[in-house]
């Protein structure tokens, strides 16, 4: 990832903060204009709605009056008797819709004056009507004062509902005015949202590819690593196969040198020694018994030139089998530890080198007990099924942690390593006081090679 990216990554962030929050804001301040405009012009509208019935008021009162007086009848007072209430309602309104509207107070309170004089006219009137004073009533109908309260009622009430409308006409275009720009800051903060969505799909598309080409690298980096390990594995597992048949041949070589050279040295000296006692004089003691010694010790170093030869390269393996090899093996290590050893070994037919591994296997566990289990009793066995062969050497030993092997443990790995250089699994099984198992399972058609390439 690139600077750049980075960057840009750091601009498309704070860009769409701002964008909401101018949002929120812009949203909120429309919000709250809108509102005070509407109830300005919902305050208009209601003085507007009070001036029209404060003037129906007045027309009703003054019609129900003159029905009234020119009747008598008493129906006409209802309607002007009404009028007369909502007269008084109606100003209240107007007067708290105004009062903090300086502007329209002197209207409102000549218009005021004007409407206490005619209703006091009015109910002048009808006072003198019910006395029957009708020269005074017709005095009080017949001047032009209540006329003029009447028109002054009229041109004060108008040049206030003017006053009103054009107050509602200016809220009305304040309230246009507001969701215009409010349309305006949406479409821009819209715009700048989107922009900084764009900003962010472009980030998010690059750092995508950047991963995907990190990605393919990484899986060609590793791929090739694979292989590399392939190789050195193969490399390794080859030279390891070649030490091992090199050292195989060697301790053929040296079985050999020591058969042939030590053999014939120690079999010559044998055979003089039988011809000295022959030509000596057995009847002296301490002649008898150096010649005794000198044989024991003779037929001793044979014995143990014999072992090392078997150790080394076992020729029972060649010309006996290896049900025979192992049984003899396992029967000599018995006598020699005083340990008891059961075995179980079935007739197999494998290829030389298998034999040979299954041979070693058996042998490297024997020792590896007689030196460290501390064991009473061993079982070894080998099975043969139709396609594989199960080796398993069991002891009542000690045992030991499996997680406590050191890597440094030679034994165990070169038996690992044998097992499977022919194809097959080794599993140690052990625990403190209860013993280890042993356990190989080992291809029958599978040769070194073939098994060599199965585990590479």
């Amino acid at each position: 990832m690139n600077w750049t990216t980075l960057r840009r990554m750091a601009i498309s962030l704070p860009l769409a903060i701002l964008a909401a929050c101018l949002m929120i804001g812009v949203s909120e301040y429309g919000y709250k204009q809108t509102s005070e405009l509407l109830t300005n012009l919902t305050r208009a509208y209601d003085i507007r709605t009070s001036i029209s019935v404060l003037m129906k008021d007045m027309l009703n009162a003054e019609t129900g009056l003159r029905g009234y007086l020119l009747t008598n009848d008493p129906k006409y007072l209802e309607p002007y008797q009404e009028a007369s209430k909502d007269i008084s309602r109606s100003l209240e309104n107007i007067r708290k819709n105004i009062e903090n509207d300086p502007s329209k107070s002197d209207v409102f309170l000549a218009l005021g004056q004007s409407i206490a004089r005619k209703t006091a006219e009015m109910d002048l009137s009808l006072k003198l009507f019910r006395e029957g004073n009708a020269d005074a009533l017709k005095f009080v109908m017949f001047t032009d004062m209540g006329n003029s309260d009447m028109n002054s009622i009229r041109t004060l009430s108008r040049e206030l509902e003017e006053s009103v409308v054009q107050e509602a006409q200016r809220y009305q275009d304040e309230v246009q005015s507001s969701l215009v720009w409010a349309r305006v800051g949406v479409a821009t903060i819209t715009l700048i949202g989107l922009l900084a969505f764009y900003l962010y799909l472009r980030q998010h598309n690059i750092v995508e590819r950047l991963h995907k080409r990190e990605q393919a690298l990484l899986s060609e980096e590793r791929t090739r690593l694979e292989q590399l390990v392939r190789e050195r594995t193969a490399t390794l597992t080859e030279l390891a196969n070649h030490l091992q048949q090199v050292r195989e041949d060697e301790r053929g070589h040296l079985a050999r040198e020591l058969h042939d050279e030590l053999g014939a040295l120690l079999t010559a000296a044998k055979l003089d020694v039988a011809r000295l006692k022959s030509k000596i004089e057995m009847s002296n003691p301490e002649v008898a018994d150096r010649v005794k010694h000198l044989t024991e010790t003779l037929n001793s170093g044979i014995a143990l030139k014999r072992r090392i030869v078997e150790d080394l390269r076992p020729s029972s393996l060649a010309n006996l089998g290896l049900s025979t090899s192992l049984e003899i093996l396992t029967n000599e290590f018995s006598q020699r530890i005083g340990v008891e050893v059961e075995a179980n070994l079935e007739a197999v037919e494998l290829p030389d080198a298998t034999e040979l591994t299954i041979y070693r296997l058996v042998q490297e566990s024997l020792t590896n007990i007689g030196k460290y289990a501390k064991a009473s009793k061993i079982a070894v066995s080998v099975h043969n099924y139709p396609t594989y062969v199960a080796v398993q050497i069991q002891d009542n030993g000690e045992g030991f942690d499996l997680a406590s092997i050191r890597p440094n443990s030679h034994g165990l790995a070169g038996m690992r390593h044998r097992v499977e250089a022919t194809g097959g699994r080794l599993t140690i099984n052990s625990a403190i006081g209860e013993g280890t198992t042993i356990s190989a399972v080992i291809p029958t058609g599978a040769s070194t090679t073939e098994a060599l390439a199965t585990t590479v």
